[in-house]
């Protein structure tokens, strides 16, 4: 399970508002990449439909897919948006994450730290 605050829907839809065609409505793809200090980095871009195997959640007209091996690291994550002095930008929590760089822009896991040396 994903779960997205109601500041993130509203970002999101912020968002997304550029991306639309006529007559589509782009889905958020969420995942994560090998990067940072800590190993992973959370990855967010729209794209025009899910694929067969992915994961899907529906948040009024938001719909999220997450790709199945991205899942395993980032099941129960709630995604938040803030803005703060310095802009805004999205917060994850993921409760499967044991370490984070200072900065909150990568992860790991403890599947994954043993490999990043945390």
């Amino acid at each position: 399970m994903i779960t997205l605050t109601d500041s993130a829907i509203q970002e999101l839809k912020r968002l997304r508002s550029k991306y639309e065609k006529e007559g589509s409505q782009p889905i958020l793809r969420l995942g994560v990449k090998p990067s940072g200090c800590s190993g992973l980095s959370y990855v967010m871009n729209f794209e025009s439909q899910a694929n067969p195997d992915d994961h899907t959640f529906d948040f009024g007209d938001i719909q999220v897919a997450v790709d199945p091996l991205s899942m395993t690291l980032i099941s129960g994550t709630t995604v938040d948006f803030s803005e703060d002095l310095l802009g805004g930008g999205f917060r994850f929590r993921n409760p499967n994450a044991i370490a984070s760089c200072g900065c909150g822009t990568s992860f790991a896991t403890a599947e994954t730290a043993a490999v990043v040396g945390h």
